[in-house]
């Protein structure tokens, strides 16, 4: 005999499982806290968007709340645009003139390494310029007045530590021609037929001697003076002297200029001094004395009419602290001279207090060197 046990079906038994959990008091409280919960997160999820909304219903209208007009009042020329004030102009720094006289002008925007006013030799009818007139060249910028030489003439050094100055020789004043007074007359032209003259010729200088003296007709008055006179040695010729007075600034490259002043003078600028511009003065005479000095060490021109032009950042140090281009038609090796020229002189000393809260910490400048 077999016995054949049938499994329950799972819904049976899950039914079966339920009813003893439901039986069960404990099971029983169990179960009705995770329905409550579930039931709970279930209405939050549905009802949460519209309970949390803070933005009010725009078809809702608040209580006590009415309709209200607002009048806003615009003026005529609120959207009139108005003309933008132009800015004023930068200012400038310029090269002076250092033998005109100290006098600073009533207004000016270029500064200077000393005070100056506008002036030229030869007035320019209704002029009003600030810079004088001077003939120069077009296509090109320059701050420049005047032309001279940086460095100083040199002397001529004598041969020898031990040279001895020439011998002085002592030269006689030529002695002056002496004509004894006149003797007797003599009767010229005459004949038995006709009439004759006594007919005298009286020499010049005749003095009261008993001979004639040769000599000079125009000579001193002063008989027998004589001068000392240093001997010439053509193996130590003297200095020749200088009769030209040149100029201590730095060679120059003029800008025309037609319009000029009607103020007559030694030729200057409008342009107040400033600490800025005495820096900057100083500067570039250093970069020019030391930018001839490599051109002639190098022994290589480039030839006229080239240029180049270095822009560099230079901080409240002195110091070139970077090298920002380098453009020109001078080729690379006049333009490693032009570089050189200026980094192998700083630092130019530390900027004062008012030039570093005009300037910042740091300045970009541009420096263009001309070939003639």
């Amino acid at each position: 005999m077999s016995q054949t046990i049938v499994p329950p079906h799972p819904l049976v038994t899950l039914r079966r499982y339920g009813v003893e959990l439901w039986e069960d008091p404990d099971s029983r409280s169990v179960l009705i806290g995770l329905l409550g919960v579930l039931l709970v997160h279930l209405l939050l999820l549905l009802y949460a968007p519209h309970i949390l909304r803070v933005d009010p219903s725009s078809s809702v209208l608040r209580p006590h709340s009415s309709n209200k007009q607002f009048n806003i009042e615009i003026a005529p020329d609120t959207f009139i645009q108005k003309p933008v004030p132009k800015p004023p102009p930068p200012f400038k720094f310029v090269e002076t003139n250092p033998d005109a006289p100290d006098n600073a002008p009533d207004k000016t925007n270029n500064f200077a390494a000393r005070n100056q006013q506008v002036a030229q030799e030869k007035p320019t009818p209704d002029g009003k310029s600030d810079r004088p007139a001077i003939t120069g060249q077009k296509e090109i910028e320059s701050t420049q007045i005047v032309d001279g030489r940086l460095s100083k003439p040199t002397e001529q050094a004598p041969t020898s530590p031990m040279t001895v100055a020439p011998p002085k020789v002592s030269v006689e004043a030529p002695r002056q021609e002496q004509n004894p007074l006149t003797g007797i007359e003599k009767r010229e032209g005459a004949d038995e037929n006709g009439y004759g003259s006594n007919i005298a010729k009286f020499p010049e200088s005749t003095k009261p001697v008993p001979e004639r003296i040769e000599g000079v007709k125009n000579a001193p008055l002063i008989q027998g003076a004589t001068s000392v006179q240093p001997q010439i040695d053509p193996q130590h010729p003297q200095r020749r002297p200088q009769i030209v007075k040149q100029m201590q600034t730095r060679p120059a490259i003029f800008q025309e200029n037609k319009l000029g002043t009607q103020n007559i003078g030694a030729i200057g600028v409008d342009a107040k001094w400033s600490a800025y511009g005495q820096y900057l003065q100083k500067m570039i005479e250093s970069v020019q004395i030391q930018w001839e000095r490599l051109i002639i060490e190098s022994k290589i021109y480039p030839g006229g009419g080239k240029m180049v032009t270095v822009r560099f950042r230079m901080d409240k140090e002195g110091q070139i602290s970077q090298i920002i281009s380098v453009d020109g038609t001078a080729g690379n090796q006049a333009e490693g001279t032009c570089t050189t020229a200026i980094t192998s002189r700083a630092p130019y000393g530390p900027w004062t207090d008012d030039m570093i809260a005009v300037l910042g910490e740091s300045q970009v400048m541009t420096f263009t060197f001309y070939y003639q």
